[in-house]
């Protein structure tokens, strides 16, 4: 999975996606267990924020988040839609910040995007990044999967998503220090079955 079709599809795509997704679906009622008694100070990083609004709007208000996507376009609608948040561009594999820099990450709908070799890259940044004590909230593909799907959101956008199931993914966050506090399954804004999983950085 080539990074470059996900930041170009992402920018072709633009306010359509948007559209697609509910800003109030209920897996943002999760946020609230992700704040409530976090103790370590420093921002949320929305990693794959998109427009901002279904993950950072619901956070920003509470905490400094800084919204990571690799695509220029949707960062420039975060901006437009929630200007409160500090937008960087960059890939989830290398992120552009320093050691032990954030108090919690955020990463709906995103991780998937990556090719599944190298999620356990993925957590070990996210770890690299989250200081102890803070949190992660993501969620989690029962099974693994490698798909294309042409015409996504507008004619002649290719999208990609992988990803290496369930059990190779709790593996693969504790391998990078992440500790699981709860998993749920939650029907989600567009009426699907999703399990998220919340962690805690050791």
């Amino acid at each position: 999975m080539d990074p470059d079709a996900v930041r170009e599809a992402y920018d072709a795509v633009g306010e359509a996606y948007g559209e697609f997704r509910r800003t109030d679906g209920p897996e943002t009622d999760l946020f609230d267990d992700l704040l409530d008694g976090l103790s370590v100070r420093g921002p949320i990083l929305d990693a794959g924020c998109g427009d901002a609004r279904r993950t950072a709007a619901h956070i920003v208000d509470t905490r400094r988040v800084v919204g990571l996507d690799i695509s220029a376009a949707q960062l420039q609608l975060a901006g437009e839609r929630v200007p409160a948040v500090e937008r960087v561009q960059g890939d989830m594999t290398a992120l552009p910040l320093a050691d032990d820099s954030v108090a919690g990450v955020v990463a709906y709908y995103a991780v998937f995007h990556v090719d599944r070799t190298r999620h356990g890259e993925v957590y070990q940044e996210f770890a690299r990044a989250t200081k102890s004590g803070g949190r992660l909230l993501t969620n989690v593909s029962q099974r693994p999967m490698d798909g294309t799907r042409s015409n996504w959101l507008r004619d002649g956008v290719d999208m990609y998503w992988s990803a290496p199931g369930r059990a190779r993914t709790l593996s693969l966050l504790d391998d990078a220090g992440f500790d699981v506090a709860w998993e749920r399954t939650v029907t989600d804004g567009l009426g699907e079955s999703v399990t998220f999983v919340m962690c805690e950085r050791r």
